[in-house]
């Protein structure tokens, strides 16, 4: 199979959800083919942050990050964005070209703005494309029921995103 068809999946997480004021904590990376079958396994990263950060999550962060013992490790971690970025870059590059594979994952598009903002040469080497997993669980019902995809009218052109 040729890299061009790799597809990449990065889970990210965060302090919170807002990237102007939260930061990546962890990271972690896999490349699959288009069926899905793994490829090659990247780095799980816990990146420090200081305490101050930490400190401040909120109530839904603190519990989950912490029962995980991830606030643990991102304490413990001496890694930084930069040098996440650069790691997951030069796992990357060992099997794939820039621009082609598109970025996979739950909610992809939260961890997107997130690279942007923290990793933008990492954001830089997807292709813009994504493919959001979250998207696929929330048509799911509705498409195996038959309720979205279907055209009632024939040779009418569809309204501004209705049949996107």
């Amino acid at each position: 199979m040729s890299a061009g068809n790799y597809l990449v999946w990065i889970d990210l997480e965060m302090t919170g959800l807002d990237p102007e004021k939260e930061r990546i904590i962890e990271m972690a990376t896999l490349i699959t083919d288009s069926e899905l079958n793994l490829v090659a396994e990247g780095p799980v990263i816990a990146l420090h942050q200081p305490d101050s950060l930490l400190n401040a999550m909120d109530e839904w962060c603190t519990r989950t990050h912490g029962e995980s013992g991830l606030t643990k490790r991102v304490r413990e971690s001496k890694v930084s964005a930069a040098e996440a970025e650069q790691q997951t870059l030069a796992f990357l590059k060992e099997h794939l070209e820039p621009g082609k594979s598109p970025l996979c994952g739950n909610s992809i598009g939260q961890d997107r703005r997130f690279l942007v903002k923290y990793m933008p040469e990492l954001e830089d080497f997807f292709h813009y494309r994504n493919l959001d997993v979250s998207t696929i669980k929330e048509l799911g019902p509705p498409l195996a029921s038959g309720r979205v995809g279907r055209r009632k009218e024939k040779g009418q052109p569809p309204g501004p995103g209705r049949h996107s």
